[in-house]
Parts: structure tokens; C-alpha cells; sequence
């Protein structure tokens, strides 16, 4: 091990492609064939690509950057890292033409880099190239960390701008109080007219009202107004899942509405699920918010609107038990920044933020950079009895909960001609979420299984069970599905 922490395998590292076609190129060159001039130190791994043209390509990836400062010496103990230094997790400069984040050349690095210490070294000290883009980083991480307390200080002897942001904050509160009365007479309307027409209505209307939701500024009631359109092209039994997710939106309504009657844990769960965010950096300085835990991470999941990719990275503490979600976002070809493969381990902070149910966080302090965690086998996990009981529960605090993380152990994946099932030794069985099965990772984890129990994370929802990890059992290593 280094100062880059162990080395990820070959799954972490394709876990953090963009594509399918990242994965695949990526996958090629993940050979010693075209790279010359690999090293890793200094939290980085670098190295020349060969390609089509006269000048190889000058790929770096930032592993890990130490402090955020100037990093770490060889056999040095790293110092915390700050909330607002960069990225934990990777970071990317290539100079091909590529406007995928991470191009094929730095997976393909990556994937050297995993193999082993033959074809990249360790403790070597980085090319001027790669140096430049490094020490760059950790300029604009040390720039972030000082302006992010004297910009506090400042708005807070300009009572002028304190001021202004409370008009804009009030300003906004009635354009989505104005958004929410209009979708409740649109609700309203719809129920008033019968859903037996809705399938043949399209998706206009549906699209008007969600736009006029981002113009109320409520994002989170436009993209359930927009889940409301597709559940009438959804097949048989769509007329009773419209009229549940109805319910659920007009609940949502009315508890913004009447958010001042209701106790603060539920306001805050109603806030964010309209749309309303507390701000990150304010989440993390809040004294006494931060618990630091040897924080396990689970699995990613990735999920597309449109052109903007959201991830998903569940992670569970070690000590405490507590299952945590960190969300990134990426747009245009763009991977989210946040790129945490399964099976490390962080040393941090995690800020959560207020809900009935806590469980979205922000990464705060690093006190160590990424590790593998204890050879000790897989998490802890429960039954599918349990788990049952476990997201009826989160159900009943937080009737919106899209899905409820959960490590399911001594499970059997079992293929059926109308869907997948994983049972326990008690013969339950949790039905896997439909939207899954066109992916080839069940069958990878029926293959990881082989007929015998296995430990599975995933995310359960009112569809059924997602799985995303498994850890098959003649081994520690996690297998990303």
C-alpha cells in the first residue's frame, strides 16, 4: 500500500466509465501493449498512450490528493482532507480530443494501474506534465478552503446581502406555493374527468405541467409530474399506479401547502422532496452535524434524465451501522465527479441532511485516504423478513422514499419465466424490480452465486429489489452488478 491507498480492481475501475463504449475501449487498453513512461505516487497514477498520431497521449488520474494540499511523502501518514478540497475520488486530465469523462485512456491506465505494480510502479515521482495538472488541483482545492470562511465572514457584516438573499428565499416560497395550488387543481381536474383516458392523452399535457413546475421553481414536483406521463404507457395495471402516484403527489402538495403545522423532521423530508435543498458547505460547518465513521462503501447506481446522469453512492459505517446515500450529478458525456468504487473504505465525515429519515449525506472531512477494508468477509446483512419490515418503516415516515438500502444475506438469485426472485433459508423471497431484468447483472449474479447463498446490497422500492453488489461466497472481493 501507498499513499494512494490499495489498488481497486478491474470491476471498481469500470464502474467508473461513462458508457457502455467507454467500458469496452477502456477494456483495450488496459494492456502494457501501447503505455510507456506509467508511475503512480504523489496520490496519482500517470503514463503515455500511444495512439494514431505522432505524440502519444498524456493521461494522469488524480487517485487521491493526499492532504488537498501539496501531498504526501512515501510512508507518510496523510493529514485530514477538507469538505471542499477536490473531488475524493478520481480526477482526469488526457490530452486526447475525448469529451467523455474518464476517457478511454485513463480507464485504460486505471486498469494497468489494477493489475499490479509490474506495469505501473509505485513511489515514483510524477512527470513535469502530469506535476503541473496536480499542483494545479491542489491550488484550486487550497483557493476553495480559504474563500469558503471569508466569504461567511463577509455576508455576515453586509447585512444588505443577508437582506437580499431573504427576499429571494420569500420570493421563491410563493411561486411554489403559487406551483403547488396550480397542481392540485390539475390533480383535481384529472380525477374529476376519469383516468380512463389517460393513455391515449400523450405526454404534452404531462410536459406542460411539469414545466410549469420548473417555472414555480420546484423541481421536485416536475419530475414527478413527468413520472405521472409515463406510468399510462406502463402496460396492464397502470390505472391503479397512476391513481397511487396521484396520491402520493397530492399528499406531497398538501404537506407543502400546510408546512407550517407540521413537526421540523417532516417539514425538512417535504422540503426536499419539493426541491429545497439545505446548501452543502452550510450542512458541513454546522457544529456537531458531522459523524465520522470508517464509512463502507456499498455500490453506484446510475440513473438518467435526460441529458443529466445522476449517482447514487451508498455507503454504511462501520461502527455505527448507519447506511448513508451521496448523490453527483453529470451532464454532457460527463461521468458524476463523485466515483466511489465499491468495496473501500473512507475514514470521514458524513453530514446528514434533516429528514424524519436522514439518509442523503455530504462527504465532510477525509482523515485517510480511501482504503480496502478488513479481509473479515461481507457486511452484516438480514433477512428478507426483515428487510420487508425494514422499508415498511422508512414507508411510513417518508411516504415518498424512492428506494430504502439494504444488505441482504445467505440469498439464492432465482431465475422464473415471469421475473427474478432472491430467497433466504426461510423460503421468503423478495420479487427483483422489473426494470432490471433486461441488465446482464443478474445473470452475473447467478453466476457469482451458483446456486449457493451469497451476500447481496441493493435498494428496495415499492417495485421490488435492485441488486447492486454481491459478494459471492469464496471470497471478500465485492463484484459490482
Amino acid at each position: 500500500m501507498t499513499e494512494l491507498g490499495v489498488r481497486w480492481t478491474a470491476e471498481q475501475v469500470l464502474a467508473l466509465a461513462p458508457d457502455a463504449a467507454s467500458r469496452s475501449a477502456g477494456s483495450r487498453l488496459g494492456v502494457t501493449g501501447p503505455w510507456s513512461a506509467t508511475g503512480a505516487g504523489e496520490g496519482a497514477v500517470w503514463g503515455l498512450c500511444k495512439g494514431s498520431g505522432s505524440k502519444p497521449y498524456q493521461t494522469v488520474v488524480a487517485v487521491h490528493d493526499g492532504t488537498g494540499g501539496s501531498g504526501t511523502a512515501a510512508g507518510q501518514a496523510p493529514g485530514p482532507v477538507p469538505a471542499s478540497a477536490s473531488a475524493p475520488v478520481p480526477g482526469y486530465k488526457c490530452s486526447c480530443p475525448s469529451r467523455k469523462f474518464p476517457c478511454k485512456h485513463a480507464l485504460g491506465l486505471l486498469l494497468l494501474w489494477a493489475d499490479g505494480p509490474a506495469a505501473v510502479p509505485d513511489g515514483e515521482k510524477p512527470p513535469e506534465w502530469a506535476e503541473s495538472w496536480l499542483a494545479g488541483r491542489r491550488q484550486r482545492a487550497e483557493r476553495r478552503t480559504a474563500a469558503a470562511p471569508a466569504a461567511g465572514a463577509g455576508s455576515g457584516g453586509r447585512g444588505s446581502d443577508s437582506e437580499a438573499a431573504k427576499r429571494r428565499a420569500e420570493r421563491r416560497a410563493e411561486r411554489m406555493a403559487a406551483g403547488a395550488s396550480e397542481l392540485e387543481q390539475r390533480l383535481a381536474d384529472l380525477l374529476r374527468g376519469g383516468l380512463a383516458g389517460a393513455d391515449r392523452a400523450g405526454y404534452a399535457a404531462w410536459d406542460e405541467t411539469a414545466a410549469r413546475m420548473v417555472d414555480a421553481q420546484a423541481p421536485g414536483l416536475a419530475a414527478r409530474v413527468r413520472e405521472l406521463g409515463a406510468i399510462a404507457a406502463s402496460g396492464d395495471g397502470w390505472p391503479a399506479r397512476l391513481l397511487e402516484e396521484c396520491a402520493l403527489l397530492h399528499l406531497l402538495d398538501e404537506g407543502f401547502l400546510g408546512i407550517s403545522r407540521l413537526p421540523a423532521p417532516l417539514a425538512a423530508t417535504i422540503r426536499s422532496r419539493v426541491g429545497l435543498t439545505t446548501d452543502k458547505a452550510e450542512l458541513v460547518a454546522t457544529e456537531g452535524a458531522a459523524i465520522r465513521d470508517r464509512w463502507l462503501v456499498l455500490g453506484l447506481r446510475d440513473s438518467e434524465d435526460g441529458a443529466l446522469t445522476t449517482r447514487r453512492v451508498w455507503l454504511r459505517g462501520a461502527g455505527t451501522g448507519r447506511m448513508a446515500m451521496l448523490l453527483s450529478f453529470g451532464a454532457a458525456g460527463r461521468a458524476p465527479e463523485l466515483a466511489l468504487p465499491p468495496g473501500i473504505s473512507l475514514d470521514a465525515d458524513l453530514a446528514f441532511y434533516p429528514g424524519v429519515r436522514p439518509l442523503r449525506a455530504a462527504l465532510g472531512t477525509q482523515f485517510a485516504p480511501p482504503a480496502a477494508p478488513a479481509a473479515d468477509g461481507p457486511p452484516p446483512g438480514c433477512t428478507v423478513g426483515e428487510t420487508l419490515a425494514a422499508y415498511g418503516d422508512a414507508v411510513r415516515d417518508d411516504p415518498w422514499v424512492d428506494a430504502w438500502p439494504v444488505v441482504l444475506s445467505d440469498v439464492v438469485p432465482i431465475p422464473a419465466p415471469d421475473g427474478w426472485q432472491v430467497a433466504d433459508a426461510a423460503d421468503d423471497a423478495l420479487p427483483v424490480d422489473p426494470r432490471c431484468l433486461g441488465r446482464t447483472g443478474l445473470w452475473q449474479l447467478a453466476a457469482v452465486s451458483g446456486g449457493t447463498p451469497v451476500t447481496v446490497f441493493g435498494e428496495c422500492g415499492h417495485r421490488g429489489f435492485i441488486p447492486l453488489t454481491a459478494w459471492p461466497p469464496t471470497t471478500t472481493e465485492p463484484v459490482p452488478l
